[in-house]
């Protein structure tokens, strides 16, 4: 598949998402009813499908879950020019947000009903700088392990072409949720 084709692929994707998160709660933090009894990845599946709202700062910063499995997470975040650097190119925090987000989510997937993660470390490194000519990017996220305590995962942020912009890792705190 050529990267014209690739590209192609993924807007036709994100506007299948995109109609139905439109349709669906939208931004918020889901209610308690609606996430009890759920694993991390029911939860995360929940939200794809459009059944339980979506965070905010993807809306914000243009980017949105487009695949979740077990032990994995895809996110696709159009940069724009609002997201520019004093420079002209995009924003290490845009791209650190991104990545922590399949990282962080990739995590999620692996919570049993009951266990929840925050992180603990994130170490991003920028490899090639992201303008708004790119006009779309994805960042995938893998556990790499995840224990009673703690998850390491690791993310890759490339464009339709396969060009790495960006890689990551993080160390995530596991720990049992407070009965609320």
């Amino acid at each position: 598949m050529t990267s014209t084709d690739q590209l192609a692929a993924w807007i036709a994707e994100e506007d299948a998402i995109n109609e139905r998160l439109n349709a669906g709660p939208g931004p918020g933090v889901a209610r308690p009813e609606q996430i009890a009894g759920k694993t991390g990845l029911e939860m995360m599946q929940a939200m794809l499908r459009a059944e339980i709202p979506y965070a905010a700062i993807a809306k914000t910063l243009h980017f949105q879950l487009v695949e979740v499995d077990l032990g994995k997470a895809v996110f696709q975040g159009t940069p724009r020019a609002e997201h520019l650097n004093p420079m002209g190119g995009i924003h290490g925090g845009w791209f650190a947000t991104l990545l922590d987000s399949a990282l962080g989510c990739a995590v999620h997937t692996m919570m049993p009903v009951g266990r929840g993660y925050t992180t603990a470390e994130l170490s991003v490194n920028l490899v090639k700088g992201l303008s708004p000519k790119v006009q779309r990017v994805r960042a995938e996220g893998k556990v790499i392990h995840c224990g009673r305590q703690l998850a390491t995962a690791e993310a890759r942020l490339v464009g339709a072409d396969g060009t790495l912009y960006a890689h990551a890792t993080t160390t995530c705190l596991v720990f049992e949720m407070p009965n609320r």
